[in-house]
């Protein structure tokens, strides 16, 4: 779809701009090409940008003051379906002409959550819209410990599940925070989390060891995994889970992560349970 769109800008576009047209052209796809986060100035993926710089990387794309244009020969246009070449063509005609700050201000006043972190919506908005901006920023401060996985979601669609449910710490629990998917290694999910103002820490200890995940192929696998996992480490661990219980309460509102999808099939499962079970414990326990 990138390669399609910038068919039909010659010159090329720039980053802000290709960011916002891929985000509206999204806004009409069934299964989006790409999912997006709030950010400073507004829709913003990451994983486009990553995309777009190994674009250019393997010359697909020249890229210069920001502005990528296509470096190929290859029409891929007419490799979409006609859905897309639809929306292609929708987009182009829609928004081609107007000028990136006009796009901008369209973005923010028709899908006000994603102007919720911009450094400009208070400038360039009018006040009624500015306002719906205000009331589309997720605002529970009521406290609760929350689980997620990223297992078959994209790092967008993870970031905004913690975003929306106003979490304030992400708690990495697992034993070795590596991932061969774009953003959920340690360094890159750190650091994509304080771009949106949620802080990060990792506690290995309370994490399954590797080597005990393999011929994982039942639930009956997983449940003598986890039966051993609450007869050792959860055991073992007081001192990190009354810590995790004191970030709780200074934070108000965290999420513990781990990869799988399936909470019947990940630890941090039973390690929140534990902690729901704390005679302190006052709190919502919600998997999101």
């Amino acid at each position: 779809m990138v390669f399609a769109l910038l068919e039909k800008f010659e010159d090329g576009m720039e980053s802000t701009r290709l960011q916002k047209l891929m985000f509206l052209l999204t806004r009409m796809q069934k299964e989006p090409s790409y999912d997006f986060v709030p950010y400073r100035y507004g829709c913003y993926s990451y994983s486009l940008k990553a995309d777009l710089a190994a674009m250019v990387k393997h010359d697909w794309l020249l890229e210069s003051e920001k502005t990528y244009r296509l470096n190929l020969k290859k029409k891929y246009y007419n490799e979409l379906t006609s859905t897309d070449k639809q929306f292609v063509n929708e987009t182009f005609e829609l928004y081609g002409k107007m000028k990136t700050d006009v796009i901008t201000k369209h973005t923010y006043i028709n899908f006000p959550y994603y102007a919720t972190n911009s450094i400009i919506a208070d400038r360039i908005l009018p006040e009624k819209f500015f306002e719906r901006v205000e009331n589309a920023r997720p605002n529970d401060e009521s406290k609760a410990l929350f689980t997620i996985g990223y297992e078959g979601i994209s790092l967008e669609e993870y970031l905004n599940r913690l975003l929306k449910n106003n979490v304030h710490l992400l708690i990495d629990v697992r034993r070795n925070p590596l991932s061969q998917k774009f953003g959920f290694s340690k360094r890159t999910l750190s650091s994509f989390c304080s771009r949106l103002g949620i802080e990060y820490i990792h506690i290995p200890d309370v994490g399954i060891d590797s080597s005990k995940r393999s011929e994982l192929n039942t639930q009956e696998d997983y449940d003598l995994l986890f039966n051993d996992y609450k007869e050792t480490v959860l055991k073992e661990t007081i001192e990190s889970q009354n810590f995790i219980l004191g970030l709780l309460e200074k934070h108000r509102r965290i999420a513990l992560t781990c990869f799988e999808a399936d909470t019947c099939q990940c630890h941090r499962t039973h390690l929140a349970e534990k902690l729901h079970k704390s005679s302190n414990f006052e709190y919502d326990l919600k998997h999101i």
